[in-house]
């Protein structure tokens, strides 16, 4: 399945279009490597998305071609969030 199809159906980001613009900048890495929105995914991968300050590292579990809203949160487990140093504005 593409990358941007896998964050969509899953609900790690809302819109595909988004996901396509997330990819396409370089913020989703897959195995460690970067990935653009045609990258295909199956079950097993890493994959590490940069949102703002942090990154949220999660393992995909399963492929389905569309879920529910219980369902998406069975597709990948999260291994971790990362704060990204910098500059707080607080």
């Amino acid at each position: 399945m593409r990358l941007d199809k896998f964050l969509k159906v899953s609900r790690l980001i809302k819109r595909r279009t988004l996901a396509k613009e997330v990819s396409d900048q370089g913020r989703i890495s897959v195995n460690g490597v970067p990935a653009k929105a045609s990258t295909n995914v199956k079950a097993g991968d890493e994959l590490a998305i940069r949102f703002g300050q942090k990154t949220v590292s999660v393992k995909i579990e399963r492929i389905q071609e569309n879920s529910r809203k219980e369902e998406a949160a069975e597709m990948y487990t999260i291994l971790g969030e990362d704060r990204i140093p910098g500059d707080d504005q607080e």
